[in-house]
Order: C-alpha cells, then structure tokens, then sequence
C-alpha cells in the first residue's frame, strides 16, 4: 500500500457532464497537472484555451468504431492499475512507456436520462457505457496510489484537498472516493439490468439489483435505538423523494414513510373531478374526503377520527390554499405535502416553525408501472405496484336491490381508499367521505367493529343524535368469508357494500345482505396491503 499523501502530477479526464469541467482542468493545469483526456471532452478543454493531450496520442489508436474503442488500452489501464511501490510493475511500466496516471475523474454515458425520456431499444444500447466503467473500477481497485472521480460534486472537494496537502491527496479520501466509485458503476449497472429484463419482457430474471442515491441521514429510524438513511432511486414520479421542502425540521423516517402513503392515497382522487384530502396517521387514513372546496374536503376528513388526526399528515390533491391553511393549523400537524401552494398560505404556516410543507409539482400517476420491494430474512419480495382500478363498468351487482346513484358514487370512493388501508380494510363512507376506518386487524370483523366504534364516538364528541355510519357505505379490501362482518356493517348503519367477492360463502354472504336490504357490488379484485 502507498505512503497517505499521493501528488496529482498527470490526470485523465473524460465525462459525459460537462459541469464545472473548465474550472477544473483550470485548477489541474495551474497546479502543473498533466491533462489527458478523450473526445469531447479534449475539444472542450482545449477551445478554453487549456493543454490537453488526446488518449489516441499515448495509445498511438484513434478512437474507432463511433467511439466504442478509445480507452480500453494497456497504456491507459497500465497507468491506472500499475502499483507503484511494487518493482516488477514499475519495469513493466519502463519497458512499455506507460506513464502513471494519478486522477481519474469519469463521469458515464447518461443511460438512466436516455431510458427516462423513452429512448428506443438501440438508442439505450448505445448509451451503455463500457469504457468508463472499466477505468473506474480499475482506478478504485488501486486506490492506494490513484484518485478516482465520479461526481461533479465531488470537484470541490478535491481541489480542496490538493490545496491543503501541496498538490496531493490522501489515503482516506481516496478510499472514499473508491467507495463511491463503486456504488457509481454498481447503480449504473442495476439500472442497465432493470431496463434489459423489462425490455425483453422478463419478469423474473435469475438476478436482480437495486441502487439509490443518498438523499439524507435521520437522527434514527422508526425508534431511537434504530439508525436510517433515505435514498432516491432516480425515478421522476412526483413524491416525496422529488418534493421540495419549504420550511420545517428535517423530515424523519416516519415521516417520509406516512407522507409517502397519504400523497399516494391523496392521488387516487383526480383534482379535475374535485378537491381531495387525504390525513394519514402511522401509514394509515384516518380520514379520507372529496369537497365542493379544498376547506370542505379537509373538514370533512378531519371530522372522521379528529384524535387520531392529531399529529397527523396531510396530502392534498390541489394547490394549498390560504382557507385551508388557516384551518390545518388549528391542531398539531406534523408534514402537509401538495401539487403547489400560494404564497398567502406559506405565511399563515410559517407561524408554524416545526410544521413540514412540502410541494411536488403534481400528482403520482396511480395507474403507472413499477415494482415495490420489500426485504425478508435472507431475500427480497418483489411485486408489481398496485396500479389496479375500477369503474362503474366493472361492478357486479350481487342483491335485490341495486345501489342507488350515490351509494354508486360512495363505494367506489370507498373502495379507492381501502387500496391504501392495511388488511385487513373496512371503510365506511357517506357522502364522498369516510366516517369510519378499520384497518389492520387479524379479523374483518374486528376490523367492522372497530371502523363502527370510531364512528359513535365522533358523532359523541360533535354532538350528533347518530354515527354518520348511519346511511352509509362499506368497503372490504378483501371478500367477506362469513356474513358476520356484513351483518356487524348493517347494524352501524351500512345500507351498501363494495367487495371483490370470490369467497366459498358468497351465496350465505348475499343471502344475509337480501335479508337486511342491503345492496351489494362484487369488484372482482382484491386490494390487500400487508
């Protein structure tokens, strides 16, 4: 291994972004750095005026094939893998003219922006990068006498160095470097796989790989006792990883979690048909509403569990306005996420020091593709994302008596937000918004009870002769094995149920329904969320 501090005397520079480029070979060059460097790049440094010398120049190879063949050469490779301190590779060095090579900064072709706008099979092919990655990996291989760049963020820091250490670098930070070199070319290999397997339509390939970019550190994760970071996977989906945040402490882990789930639940409700809210305690809505205005549909959320809403956070579907800003901050509010907000809102919320506000600049789009990943003991659970969706098309009605009109409207609400409540789901609805949510329960009939329970003791608290559960719809994340849960339903008041249907006992379940007046709809599909 080489002595701590390494003198940056030749460096080869060949990157795809051309940020902060100049102002580096700039400061190389006033440090007397030797400037090699390839294609367009070599053409950039040079029209600025800079000494630069072309990679064919050492390889005596001009660049060929369109650039596929420039830096996968022994000259260049010798340089950057050759271990100083070792004499057999010092005469190898000797015999066949290579010169050392003591910075390496690449940055790859953008195959992840190419596949993002829709590049066509072979475009993507030809934004694989080959040569950069090999010289990555061969100069973080031999960090212990070779720089290696990758980030343009990264630029600073190393001008830093070479200022504070007389022209060299040390130890550490080139194995920092190399650590980050490495996850570099790991993530732009994912990113290569994951496209392939999509493109040629495999779905489960023998190998999958993951990859994400550091977003921050939390102070600790769902506990104390418990450290967490928060990475982004490049993706462009309007959320929380994309959202901008405007004032407020630092969001944790628990809250990006519940923030993610109410901006996906809170986008199931398309702002064209009317303002939505969407408040969510511990990944789970405690109110769900739709309103004439953006005030009503909060209200009316706020209305379904006012305790649990406490310490909450809330998504909305439309630009935040000043009237219901004034509202939200009534109680203790933890992360309020939207499309936009206008400024008379930010300063009725900047009273508010600790509140979260964050902006996206739109919706998640629900009916999009893409996995979730969820990690098991010694593994991974794949899937695809829960994309599925009904309309008024493709309900079965089951009963008697068919839902009327609104009941029609309020189930597939219903059923909208039981995609997003834990299984096992019972929601009841009245009138484009929950007044009951029973969520997570071993089983469906707890889950009834409990949603039914909430609701009586709302209706105590604002002063109301009856539950709103009085007239209202239920949904079921999952069919009904025994009419008790349905039957649980009616005596709180239900009049209509949404399910998917499919259980041994659909005949018993319908029978029960007819025999209490109920009107019922079988989806078809199920909507567990475990």
């Amino acid at each position: 291994m080489s002595n701590d501090l390494v003198k940056m005397r030749r460096a080869l520079l060949s990157v795809s972004d051309k940020t902060g480029l100049i102002d580096l070979a700039k400061a190389l060059n006033d440090k007397g750095v030797e400037l090699l460097s390839t294609g367009g790049t070599a053409a950039a440094i040079r029209d600025a005026g800079l000494p630069v010398k072309d990679v064919s120049e050492i390889t005596s190879f001009p660049e060929m094939m369109d650039g596929r063949v420039k830096t996968l050469h022994p000259m260049v490779h010798g340089g950057l893998l050759a271990l100083r301190d070792n004499k057999d590779h010092v005469a190898a060095m000797d015999e066949h003219g290579i010169g050392a090579i003591d910075l390496l900064v690449v940055n790859l072709y953008p195959f992840e922006e190419t596949v993002a706008k829709g590049g066509d099979y072979e475009d993507c092919i030809e934004n694989i990068d080959i040569g950069g990655p090999a010289m990555i990996r061969a100069a973080s291989k031999n960090h212990g006498f070779v720089t290696t760049v990758v980030d343009v963020e990264d630029y600073a820091r190393l001008l830093e160095q070479l200022d504070t250490n007389d022209g060299a670098t040390t130890l550490a930070f080139r194995q920092e470097l190399a650590q980050i070199a490495y996850a570099r070319t790991a993530a732009y290999d994912a990113a290569v796989s994951t496209w392939m397997a999509d493109a040629i339509g495999n779905t489960a390939p023998r190998r999958r790989a993951i990859a994400g970019t550091f977003v921050q550190e939390m102070r600790y994760g769902e506990n104390p006792h418990q450290s967490a970071s928060f990475y982004s996977d490049g993706s462009t989906r309007a959320g929380v990883s994309t959202a901008t945040q405007h004032q407020g402490k630092e969001l944790s882990y628990n809250n990006i979690n519940d923030t993610d789930a109410a901006f996906e639940l809170v986008a199931e409700f398309n702002p064209k048909d009317g303002p939505a809210v969407a408040i969510i305690k511990h990944a789970n809505p405690c109110g769900v509403s739709r309103g004439k205005t953006l005030v009503e549909a909060y209200e009316n959320a706020y209305n379904c569990d006012r305790t649990s809403a406490f310490g909450g956070i809330v998504a909305l579907n439309t630009t935040l306005d000043a009237e219901t800003a004034t509202k939200i901050v009534e109680i203790f509010t933890e992360v309020v996420i939207a499309p936009d907000v206008t400024d008379e809102a930010k300063a009725i919320f900047a009273a508010k020091k600790n509140l979260r506000l964050l902006t996206t600049g739109g919706l998640p789009d629900v009916k999009s593709g893409g996995q979730t990943w969820r990690q098991v003991s010694g593994g991974y659970l794949i899937q695809d994302r829960d994309n599925g969706a009904i309309d008024l098309a493709d309900l079965k009605v089951v009963t008697k008596r068919a839902p009327s009109d609104q009941e029609m409207q309020d189930m597939l609400f219903a059923w909208k937000v039981a995609k997003h409540v834990k299984s096992n789901a019972i929601i009841y609805v009245k009138d484009g918004a929950t007044v009951g949510v029973g969520a997570g329960q071993m089983s469906r009939v707890d889950s009834t009870r409990i949603a039914a329970r909430k609701s009586e003791d709302m209706a105590e608290a604002m002063g109301l002769d009856a539950p709103l559960t009085q007239g209202s719809v239920v949904a079921s994340d999952a069919f009904f094995p025994f009419s008790d849960g349905l039957l649980t339903a009616a005596a709180a008041g239900a009049t209509a149920i949404i399910q998917p249907g499919g259980s041994m006992r659909d005949d018993e379940v319908i029978k029960a329904a007819d025999d209490a007046g109920l009107a019922m709809v079988f989806t078809g599909m199920r909507h567990f969320r475990h």
